[in-house]
């Protein structure tokens, strides 16, 4: 069973606090209780908020990310979470080579759970400037996830 769900990006500024916020609130809104975080590969922006731009997109959404910090991804959390969802195929790599030998979370692609079995990454809105697009399908792809959980 999933209770524990790590999302991981580059730098945690933008798509994987948006997802932990995104998902953390649907999942309320559902009833369901997930211990929900988010990480990055890199140690860029450690201890900082998440990116103003994204910020201000997600509020407008009523996701709020003012609370999160950056922080880098680590070997325990491969036995904290279930499942660590990469937002695209670096991360996946990169987790795929940082998980210690008998890790029992289960890595997978984020994207895996849109719901029109769209395939591919979640665009980094640092670099496209995409904010709402990236928030589009981060919350197409929560939905999906939660559908699954739910089944």
């Amino acid at each position: 069973m999933i209770e524990r769900i790590l999302f991981v990006c580059l730098g945690n500024i933008c798509r994987s606090p948006s997802a932990e916020a995104v998902l953390r609130a649907k999942a309320a809104a559902r009833g369901l209780s997930l211990d929900i975080d988010s990480a990055g590969t890199g140690d860029w922006h450690l201890g900082e908020p998440p990116y103003g731009p994204m910020q201000a997109a997600a509020r407008a959404r009523g996701y709020d990310l003012s609370g999160l910090r950056a922080r880098r991804v680590g070997a325990a959390d491969f036995d904290r979470f279930d499942l660590i969802l990469a937002m695209d195929a670096d991360n996946r790599a990169d987790l795929a080579r940082l998980a210690p030998a008998g890790a029992r979370a289960r890595l997978a692609m984020f994207t895996d759970y849109l719901p029109d079995g769209e395939a591919g990454a979640v665009p980094d809105p640092y670099y496209t400037r995409d904010f709402d697009g990236t928030l589009d399908l981060v919350e197409r792809a929560s939905d999906g996830l939660l559908d699954v959980l739910e089944r």
